[in-house]
Order: C-alpha cells, then structure tokens, then sequence
C-alpha cells in the first residue's frame, strides 16, 4: 500500500458560482490537505481523504470572502473545516477515474461523485514519484446549507446554487507500506 501527499505548493482547489445569472465569480481555499491509499498503479483502488480549511477562502475580495465565513454561507466559527472521504472508486478508461465519496460541509454530509483525470506519474525531485490529477464535480450549495440568497431589483438572484468545484492536483509518494503477511 502506498500513500501519497498533496503538495499544496503544486495544487490548487477552487470553486466557480454564477453572480447575477451573468458572470462567474471564482474562489479558492488557500489552505488543504489530502492523503491517497492505493496499492495499485492507476489508484483504481484508491483511498481518498481531503480537508479544507474554510478560513482560508479566497476570491480576491475580502467583504464577499467575510460574507462567505459567515453563518449566512460557511460558518467558519462553527464549521471551520469541510472535507471529503471516499468510498468507492470506478475505472472509467486509462485516465479517468470516477470518485464517488461523503462531502461534508457546514456540518452536512452528502453522498457526491468527483470525475478525476488521472495525469500519470514521474520521477520528480529527489526521485519521488509524483502523480497529476484533475478533480472536477458540480453541487447544490443549498444541499449543504449554504442558503442564503437574494433577489435584484429586477427578480433575478444574486448567487446561483450551482457550484463548480475543480482541483487540480500534485501528490508526492511519501510512503510504501509492506501487506501483512
């Protein structure tokens, strides 16, 4: 069994929200974890756990950032962390994978499936293996509580419920642990 490390340095998580019906506002969490368990080569047996820090949300705009802390969407102060575990994992083809796990957030947990395009591994620095993979799913944010919303003057809303979420990430071989014998 080996386990991989995200490297944060190399990764990112972000997340997409129509504004106004019109435009696309996007965020990041600066602050995540996630750990791989997988004896095979193409993690079709994988083990997925991941953590976000909601402190760390980011969209270039602190008052929407403080807005999103707050308990009309995240709760940060009760909710500090959302995370996913995974608890099946189906070949699709050499590449992609699909994830399906428990998305928990703001103290809600729901059954989601995350489309993963598997990059490959290589030989990075220092010579450990470091594997690619593209992360993509869409969700109802009023499926985990995030309801808050409002209406223009001309009816239309403020934020959509529909969120796009995409990760894009670097793991790094931290180690091969030996099957029982």
């Amino acid at each position: 069994m080996a386990i991989w490390k995200i490297d944060p340095a190399h990764s990112e998580v972000s997340f997409k929200v129509k504004h106004l019906v019109v435009s696309t506002v996007t965020g990041h969490f600066n602050r995540f974890d996630a750990t791989i368990e997988s004896a095979l080569d193409d993690f079709s047996d994988a083990q997925v756990s991941f953590e976000a820090e909601v402190d760390s949300i980011n969209t270039k705009n602190e008052q929407r950032d403080t807005h999103l802390k707050s308990p009309d969407f995240f709760d940060s102060k009760k909710y500090p962390k959302l995370s996913f575990v995974s608890s099946s994992v189906k070949r699709i083809s050499d590449h992609e994978l699909q994830v399906t796990g428990k998305l928990t957030m703001r103290g809600v947990t729901r059954d989601i499936t995350l489309v993963v395009i598997y990059n490959g591994t290589v030989a990075g620095f220092n010579g450990l293996q470091v594997a690619g993979f593209e992360i993509r799913t869409r969700l109802n944010r009023f499926d985990f509580g995030l309801q808050w919303n409002a209406l223009t003057e001309a009816g239309g809303v403020v934020v959509s419920n529909e969120v796009k979420i995409e990760i894009l990430a670097e793991f790094t071989k931290a180690l091969a642990l030996a099957k029982a014998a």
